[in-house]
């Protein structure tokens, strides 16, 4: 079937069924076409980031001795930050971005949760409460009706791009969303007679229509990666991860890219629960991270001009043991790593007091210890950069996040 008619019918059934705009359903958060042209990604890394192999302390007298078979001091091409840190070998796109003063580091950061539960953890940093369970709502859904390039968006306020809309996006304001795993391409004529069967619904008739269009913005990446010759290559080792990463973030691209598009998404990668086998170097963890790199890379690709308006947070639910366990992994910890790179960032900075990896200094003896609420990332993002006014964001953002102060300078 040639492509062209696809999308020709696909563009004709959206805007003949749909009086209004909107989306479809997945792993990507996507929010709102407006006046404002800053864009904000928010990538969850769900398992939990071992925040001490992604940027090593490998200057740190205590570092190598609690890594033990992990330690990465010895590792070829080690970029190196400021003060005694580095990144992991497969974080090239990350260094480069340190390096063009794209990308800031906070280390030895974490939520107010200090359990060790995924599920309460990633319920504590998406709903932004300091306690797992607290409300229905997310943080960056209830923080768009303060964002000026969210008003009068309606229901392209957002976007997931995922199996679900995450916690995170989910609240008063309604959003859409996309799904990468979708079933085998329809026959035109099959989606024609949906359109005629759905005509009199108005309900069912909007979501063919959203998931058409949808569909139609998501794969205009994908076409453009075909001609071009495909993205760039992850090791097929990774068992796919990298390709599934990678299309995900030229999905969004090509969402935020619109004019009439929306402003704000989040996608999220699982895999980061590294108990056994971990590799320092090499090995399952070092594969997720070159991942995550291409990923990134893809989209500030796919941006184009827009990157230079832009601020990607990448966040975790918590750290991991700052020792490795008896299985040549790490287990679940307190204290981790988040990224915040972008063309709106001013970056290649070490964000956050480093507390040490002396016994005296760990969390409850074997955690990196945090130092900087996490809040103080996001608080700071959304005001500085995103135009979110302080006071929503103290009263109904972060309710309770009074004492997680703002970054100067970061944006």
């Amino acid at each position: 079937m040639d492509p062209r008619r696809r999308d020709l019918l696909r563009a004709s059934l959206a805007a003949g069924i749909a009086a209004s705009g909107g989306l479809l359903a997945s792993r990507v958060s996507l929010a709102a076409p407006g006046a404002g042209e800053q864009r904000f990604v928010l990538v969850l890394l769900r398992g939990a980031l071992d925040g001490l192999a992604a940027v090593p302390p490998v200057g740190d007298p205590d570092y190598a001795r609690l890594r033990g078979e992990l330690n990465l001091s010895d590792a070829a091409s080690l970029p190196k930050l400021e003060g005694p840190f580095a990144l992991h070998p497969s974080l090239q796109f990350l260094a480069a971005e340190w390096n063009a003063r794209r990308l800031a580091v906070a280390h030895a950061v974490a939520t107010p949760y200090r359990d060790r539960s995924h599920f309460d953890a990633q319920d504590v940093l998406e709903s932004g409460h300091a306690r797992p369970h607290a409300v229905q709502s997310g943080w960056l859904n209830r923080a768009l009706a303060g964002m000026p390039s969210v008003r009068g968006a309606g229901r392209n306020a957002g976007v997931a791009l995922g199996a679900n809309i995450p916690l995170v996006m989910r609240g008063p304001t309604e959003v859409a969303s996309w799904s990468p795993g979708r079933l085998p391409d329809l026959e035109d004529d099959t989606l024609q007679r949906l359109a005629d069967l759905y005509a009199d619904d108005p309900l069912l008739s909007r979501r063919l229509a959203d998931a058409l269009a949808a569909d139609a913005i998501a794969e205009a990446g994908s076409r453009d990666d075909a001609m071009r010759g495909g993205a760039s290559a992850t090791a097929s080792s990774d068992g796919g991860v990298g390709a599934q990463v990678q299309k995900t973030a030229r999905a969004t691209a090509e969402f935020l890219v619109r004019p009439d598009g929306p402003r704000v998404a989040v996608f999220e990668t699982t895999g980061w629960d590294t108990h056994a086998n971990q590799g320092s170097e090499a090995g399952v963890l070092a594969l997720r991270l070159r991942a995550l790199d291409a990923g990134l890379r893809s989209l500030r690709e796919a941006l184009g001009p827009a990157w230079d308006r832009t601020a990607v947070l990448v966040a975790t639910e918590f750290g991991r043991t700052a020792a490795v366990n008896g299985t040549r992994g790490t287990d679940h910890g307190t204290g981790a790593a988040a990224f915040l790179l972008g063309g709106a960032v001013r970056g290649g900075r070490m964000v956050g007091a480093w507390p040490g990896l002396s016994a005296a200094a760990l969390y409850q003896g074997r955690d990196l210890q945090p130092t900087t609420d996490l809040r103080s990332v996001m608080k700071t993002v959304l005001r500085d950069h995103m135009q979110v006014p302080q006071r929503l964001l103290e009263e109904s953002v972060f309710p309770d996040s009074a004492a997680a102060g703002y970054l100067p300078g970061l944006i």
